[in-house]
């Protein structure tokens, strides 16, 4: 199944073929890796943001090999300069600038012409004396093969070891990295998959060679506006176990029906808070009333209703009897039960607590219910995760969480599994969906309450299609929490920060199509 705007991800077999039959001839490798350097120097330039911005006299060190890896980091490093008219480049050649195919010598001479008097070779005895905003590897691609010479597994770990080097981003893949690794790989910041992800890229082993992963499209998989069409008898998005989601937004920022009713955009259910975990509830339905979902209803414990509905009076909040300790108690049952009829989807679990009776009356209200249902945080239990199996639900556990529902997890496509982290895969029983997007600002408290909100909104608006609704939640979420850390940085933020950048994060996929 795939969903709109979502590539394979390859192996680096698979890809060398599609690339082989994709790029026949000079010409169109040319312009791919004209596409891949310039996508190459925009990711660069917004992920530095993040740490301040690239600095008007950033100095950058650019390694590179022998072939179109190379070609791609010297065409990033010149559209730097012309972006950075004070900027300098000290570029490395791993071989020697003698071995420089054909293409990548292009590269080398379009360089020095872009930026005169500011492109010069390294030296790798002088190098650690400078401070570098940015190293550029390009030193292998993707059908690199080990063993790995000393000299370049020497300069390898240099640049890894080098105390004044600020973003360290590899093109494509990390070099030293491929189907098998070398002892030595680069270790990057960030990767810059281009034009297709290889499957290495995704194995949790390599992840700490790898740091953030982001994919710049070329068009590969899209012959309208792409290099071209690969032709018959090549990999299809149908025939890989791996999806990689680009942006499935831009429904989200097109206009609505003129003539509609808020009934139009569903009503969400929410149940979940205690008096221990207070805000967690609170911030999964400020992101939903975020969704553009028509009718929010939130069941929480008396004690907490009166202020959230003066905090939050687009919602309908229902105080329920509370335990002793502050929990749902097993009276909510009935009340949920008055409001399913006009309900269209249900988020649970959110503040909830590990207490008996909230669990007990959680599995009762996912036995036999009729609509779909998130279920998140203390809600992730074994028994709860099974009975709510029976009908249509989304699970999204942490690596935690997961673990602990792991036996009773059967993705299918009424069952959704959102499997938060770096990248978040969503499973539902075919190819694992994965979004690349989010980051180390999402490390905090809360951001997983925002992200059911989120989900729970959309499904309430498409309540007949669970992965669609899980996988445009998270890209949503985490394209949101990106544009948050490029502006408020990745420290001195808090978590409901993220739900400001929602609808520029939709400006933004809107402007990508």
């Amino acid at each position: 199944m795939k969903i709109f705007n979502s590539n394979p991800v390859l192996s680096c077999a698979e890809a060398k073929a599609w690339e082989s039959r994709l790029l026949e001839d000079e010409a169109a490798e040319w312009a791919a890796m004209q596409k891949a350097g310039a996508a190459l120097a925009r990711g660069v330039q917004e992920d530095f943001r993040e740490i301040g911005g690239l600095p008007d006299d950033a100095r950058l060190l650019v390694l590179v090999g022998k072939g179109n890896n190379g070609g791609d980091a010297l065409l990033a490093a010149r559209d730097l300069l012309v972006a950075k008219p004070q900027a300098r480049a000290d570029v490395g050649f791993a071989f020697g600038e003698k071995s420089l195919r054909p293409l990548a010598q292009k590269s080398w001479q379009e360089l020095q012409q872009a930026a005169p008097g500011r492109v010069y070779q390294f030296e790798r005895s002088k190098g650690m004396e400078h401070s570098y905003a940015v190293c550029l590897d390009g030193v292998f691609g993707f059908q690199f093969r080990p063993p790995l010479d000393e000299n370049t597994a020497g300069l390898l770990a240099w640049v890894n070891t080098h105390p004044r080097i600020k973003l360290r981003a590899a093109v494509d893949l990390p070099s030293g990295l491929g189907e098998k690794n070398a002892g030595t790989v680069f270790r990057a910041d960030f990767t810059y998959a281009t034009g297709i992800l290889k499957s290495p890229l995704l194995l949790p082993s390599n992840a700490p060679h790898i740091g953030r992963l982001r994919y710049l499209d070329l068009g590969f998989f899209n012959p309208v506006a792409g290099v071209g069409d690969p032709g018959p008898g090549s990999t299809s998005p149908a025939t890989t176990d791996k999806i990689l989601l680009t942006s499935i937004l831009q429904p989200l920022s097109r206009l609505r029906p003129a003539q509609t009713d808020k009934r139009a955009f569903g009503h969400l259910l929410v149940v979940g808070g205690s008096r221990s975990y207070p805000g967690a509830v609170l911030m999964t339905a400020q992101a939903a009333l975020r969704s553009g979902v028509g009718l929010l209803t939130a069941f929480v414990p008396q004690s907490l209703a009166a202020e959230y509905a003066a905090r939050f009076p687009e919602a309908m909040w229902v105080g329920c009897p509370e335990s002793t300790a502050g929990s749902l108690a097993g009276g909510t049952l009935a009340l949920i039960s008055e409001k399913l009829s006009r309900a269209t989807a249900m988020v649970i679990g959110p503040g909830l607590g590990a207490e008996p009776e909230p669990l007990a009356m959680v599995r009762d209200v996912v036995t036999d219910l009729k609509i779909p249902i998130l279920v998140d945080a203390d809600a992730l239990r074994p028994e709860i995760v099974q009975t709510a199996g029976q009908g249509r639900f989304i699970a999204t556990p942490h690596a935690g969480e997961f673990q602990r529902i792991s036996s009773s997890a059967k993705p299918s496509p009424s069952s959704v599994f959102v499997l938060k982290g770096s990248p978040t895969r969503i499973a539902a029983g075919g190819p694992v969906h994965h979004s690349l997007f989010g980051g180390p600002v999402l490390a905090r408290g809360g951001s997983g309450d925002l992200l059911a909100g989120l989900i729970g909104g959309l499904l309430a608006q498409q309540p007949d299609d669970l992965l669609l609704a899980a996988c445009r939640g998270t890209v949503w979420h985490g394209l949101a929490a990106d544009l948050l850390a490029r502006d408020q940085g990745q420290v001195a933020v808090q978590t409901t920060q993220l739900l400001d950048f929602l609808q520029p994060a939709l400006h933004l996929a809107d402007n990508e199509t």
